[in-house]
């Protein structure tokens, strides 16, 4: 019983039932008001004839009493079933319509000046009761002023309005429970694709993100949310397929370090007496320092891509980052830096992390450059650009937008050997992506060069 209540009550909820509730009711009000105001039309039209009557009538009896040939007894005319009664200033009956009473007039009231008066009356001395429309109509005769009363029924004015409320009673239901039905049928009619393509959704598992719902061929709104569902479902494999690149790299590079500390240690017990322990301890500690910067790059680019708060930013010399990574590279004693070309320069962001970026240019520049490299460093009002050039191989046009992309080598065996992850550009984009910056590899007559352009302070 609680099942069933919970189903109805899960119907009742739908877009399709709120929607043909939301147009029964409005349906059903307008209705009502249309209702009541033809009825109040109807009645309003009825006894304004009635009145028309009744007023022709008491005219043609003041013209008779006027020219002094008013009959005792007046004739009825046509088929409108009006009376009509002259009365006296004393309140005689003066004349009467044939059969009426006499010894009463048909009214008590009066007009109060020239003009006729009309009222309803539920009272009239005669006849089976009922509501009759009265008019007054004050006449001037030779033998003295008189009150001439013309009374019509508002039985037919009833009947009609009766017959009317009693067909809007039966249509009005009618009418509300076919527009329900039909707003019923439309409603689930045009639903229909967004069921479906819901439940194309539902059955889409992260094991297969390559699926995509039905696009119908309407161009309109059905359409363009098939066509949103699926570029959400484009993201969302991309996405995914970045993520299970990116677990897989990650550990396919620790790997790499670990078996070879592995097999050292293996040779070194299997040979304990011919073993230089401390050689492998030298390779075992390179390995440990080279996971470190690997586990380090990866924690950084997991919380950039889950979205962890920065610190906030200050203004940053950036002249004063470069020329010390500059002087780190050149401590080395194997390369030429030249800085000639840099100036000051300043932005807003986040030392730390511009460090890093710069830091992981040059130690790019570093490991490809044959013996020098250009940094030049300079800004306008809008951009302050930080240009690195080494003379190394280049980078061929179709993998200058790739190099960017995580765990990237164009030269991989050469990248393991000096202790690249394939991560330091990748991180280097990621940093300057957030200080609302670019970076990108322009062309240059031999090497790299690399450019980034952060916005100035």
């Amino acid at each position: 019983m609680a099942a069933e209540r919970d189903r109805s009550r899960a119907r009742l909820t739908t877009v399709r039932a709120r929607t043909t509730i939301a147009a029964t009711i409005v349906v059903g009000i307008a209705l009502v008001v249309t209702v009541v105001s033809l009825v109040v039309f109807l009645r309003r039209s009825l006894v304004d004839r009635v009145d028309d009557i009744a007023r022709v009538r008491a005219y043609d009896v003041a013209a008779l009493a006027r020219q002094d040939m008013l009959p005792a007894d007046l004739a009825v005319e046509g088929d409108d079933g009006s009376i009509a009664q002259v009365v006296d200033g004393t309140g005689r009956v003066v004349a009467a319509t044939a059969g009426l009473r006499r010894d009463q007039p048909l009214a008590r009231f009066r007009p109060s000046g020239a003009a006729s008066e009309v009222r309803t009356v539920d009272d009239v001395p005669f006849g089976e009761g009922g509501s009759y429309r009265i008019i007054a109509l004050p006449t001037a005769t030779p033998g003295g002023p008189v009150t001439v009363y013309v009374a019509a029924s508002l039985s037919p004015v009833d009947d009609a309005v009766e017959v009317l409320q009693g067909a809007l009673a039966i249509s009005a239901p009618l009418l509300l429970a076919l527009v329900a039905l039909t707003t019923w049928t439309v409603a689930g009619r045009t639903l229909r694709p967004v069921d479906a393509i819901r439940a194309e959704v539902a059955d889409i598992s992260e094991r297969s993100l390559d699926r995509r719902v039905s696009v119908p061929p309407t161009d309109d709104e059905i359409s363009r949310l098939a066509g949103t569902m699926n570029m959400m479902l484009d993201r969302l494999d991309a996405a995914a397929e970045r993520q299970r690149r990116f677990v897989a790299d990650a550990s396919h590079e620790l790997q790499t370090p670990l078996a070879a500390a592995r097999t050292d240690l293996e040779v070194a017990l299997a040979h304990p007496d011919s073993s230089n322990w401390n050689d492998i301890a030298a390779d075992l500690l390179a390995a440990n320092r080279r996971m470190e910067r690997l586990i380090r790059d990866l924690l950084f680019l997991a919380r950039a891509d889950a979205g962890a708060p920065r610190a906030a930013t200050r203004p940053v010399d950036l002249d004063d980052i470069v020329l010390s990574e500059a002087a780190r590279i050149r401590g080395g004693g194997h390369l030429q830096v030249d800085t000639s070309a840099v100036s000051a320069a300043a932005v807003d962001g986040r030392r730390d992390d511009l460090t890093r970026a710069v830091r992981n240019l040059f130690d790019n520049a570093e490991h490809h450059a044959s013996s020098t490299v250009s940094v030049e460093l300079g800004s306008d009002d809008r951009w302050v650009a930080l240009t690195v050039h080494d003379d190394g191989p280049g980078i061929p046009p179709e993998d200058r937008m790739r190099i960017f992309e995580r765990f990237t080598r164009l030269d991989d065996d050469r990248s393991r050997r000096t202790g690249g992850t394939g991560l330091g550009l990748a991180i280097a984009k990621e940093i300057v992506d957030a200080h609302g910056g670019s970076i990108v590899v322009e062309d240059a007559p031999c090497g790299a060069r690399f450019v980034i352009r952060l916005p100035a302070r």
